[in-house]
């Protein structure tokens, strides 16, 4: 019994630490997703229209997140108003869905102190300075390759990025996400240790844009 209520109280504690305050963070982490690995582990048994074939969806932008120097804010209180829909279909085109739009700022962007609307220009800026890898996109079937590849392909693309600002995830044998990180003024920094944990996969399954 003494062993169950200390791990209730260890959950306890992780559900608190939700709720930190507004605006008080270190960095950004810019997070990119690889669309058709989004889709091969979730979206098509969701019928997204994001990944219908023709889309073209290739890294999307899935959020610019606030980040501690260890850990990360969630779920702020803010008196900043929700976004519109209008803004949050406004953000489709880079991020693929007004819903995605919406969580990230109920989630993430509540905690950057800014409001809807400054939240989602600054993540546009953010994802419009970094240059996604062309020869990814020219991709014609499913291939299996090391993960660092992809990110010798970003830092090959923004040659003002090193090594230690990139950090490329996999899901499920999957090249999942490229993630940046930034400062508060979006230039390059390097990442914090909790962030830089690279995928080490020699055969992640990349899969080509539809």
């Amino acid at each position: 019994m003494k062993r169950l209520a200390v791990v209730l109280m260890l959950w306890a504690g992780i559900a608190l630490a939700e709720g930190e305050e507004a605006g008080a963070f270190d960095y950004y982490l810019l997070a990119l997703s690889w669309t058709p690995s989004w889709c091969a582990l979730e979206g098509d048994d969701q019928g997204s229209p994001q990944c219908d074939a023709g889309q073209g969806f290739g890294f999307t932008l899935h959020g610019l997140w606030p980040q501690y120097e260890d850990g990360w804010p969630s779920f702020c209180p803010s008196a900043e108003r929700p976004p519109s829909r209008a803004m949050t279909g406004a953000m489709a085109d880079i991020m693929g869905s007004s819903g995605l739009a919406w969580h990230q700022w109920r989630k993430h962007g509540v905690c950057s102190g800014l409001s809807a609307a400054d939240y989602y220009a600054l993540s546009r800026l953010a994802y419009e300075r970094v240059a996604r890898p062309e020869v990814l996109r020219d991709l014609s079937q499913e291939v299996r390759l090391p993960a660092h590849v992809i990110e010798e392909a970003f830092l090959e693309a923004n040659p003002h990025l090193s090594a230690d600002m990139v950090t490329i995830t996999c899901r499920a044998g999957r090249v999942q996400e490229a993630r940046l990180c930034l400062t508060r003024g979006l230039e390059p920094r390097a990442c914090a240790p909790d962030v830089s944990r690279d995928c080490t996969l020699d055969d992640a399954i990349l899969s080509p844009i539809r």
